[in-house]
């Protein structure tokens, strides 16, 4: 199932970055980080024969995952060199993954379709995270998760943290803190299942490299030199480079049951 709906601006911008990056990106071994990933599994609760849609997959690392338990799992992004990506993996780590190229905006599935919706590390490139969160509601079924897993600065350092990440990647739009993600779940009728908060340790130096780095990299010695944290993500420097965390949410929530009837026209 390949998607050919037009593109906006926007996803222009994701489609050109992430195709650049598809190959780097992929090798980037924070991606694979063995506690964030056992953290994740946690949250998605997967168990074998479940049918499980990852949205904004990327190069498949969590959708390759789930499949691992025995999931039957989909995964969906917008970047066709992503999906090629992802399924070298899938080929190499010996797992059954379907893949499409979509947009997470107009999910290709009939409603119920899913046991567990995911995505991990992509609501801060969304325009619009309520209405992909909306879609990702729509597919799932009833009594079935919606996952996401996001970096949530705090409220004080959110216009900071944005204007970082925008320099080291231009198809970021802005972090939700965590009280906006749960407020777009609250807002779509959702019951919070899993709430948990970890960093995930980084070199900068490592980071695909920005078009802008001096300019980046002046922000993180700022924060090091005056002793501040401005940038939300707790930056010192060793022999090694700038080091920092990126401050990461994971929230599932249960949808229910009873679906709500639709209002007379």
């Amino acid at each position: 199932m390949e998607m050919s709906a037009s593109r906006t601006p926007h996803d222009t911008r994701i489609v050109d970055q992430f195709t650049r990056w598809a190959k780097p990106f992929a090798e980037l071994a924070i991606h694979a980080e063995t506690e964030s990933m056992t953290q994740t599994l946690a949250a998605c609760a997967v168990t074998k024969d479940m049918k499980v849609l990852d949205v904004a997959c990327g190069p498949g690392i969590v959708a390759c995952e789930l499949a691992r338990v025995g999931a039957e799992v989909t995964g969906i992004d917008l970047t066709p060199a992503m999906i090629e990506q992802a399924r070298l993996r899938a080929d190499r780590e010996n797992v059954r993954v379907a893949y499409h190229i979509g947009n997470a905006l107009h999910l290709p599935f009939q409603a119920n379709s899913f046991d567990r919706v995911v995505t991990r590390y992509s609501f801060h490139h969304m325009q619009e995270p309520e209405k992909v969160l909306a879609e990702m509601v729509r597919v799932c079924r009833p009594g079935g998760r919606i996952i996401v897993i996001d970096a949530t600065p705090a409220q004080e350092c959110q216009k900071n943290y944005d204007r970082a990440e925008t320099l080291r990647d231009p198809s970021h739009t802005s972090a939700l803190t965590l009280h906006q993600l749960l407020s777009l779940g609250a807002d779509s009728g959702l019951e919070p299942v899993v709430v948990h908060q970890y960093r995930l340790a980084s070199r900068l130096q490592d980071q695909v490299a920005p078009e802008d780095w001096i300019t980046l990299e002046a922000m993180f010695a700022k924060d090091i030199a005056e002793g501040q944290d401005r940038l939300g993500m707790g930056a010192w420097e060793d022999a090694d480079g700038i080091h920092f965390y990126f401050p990461v949410s994971i929230v599932a929530w249960s949808k229910s049951m009873h679906e709500k009837p639709l209002p007379c026209s």
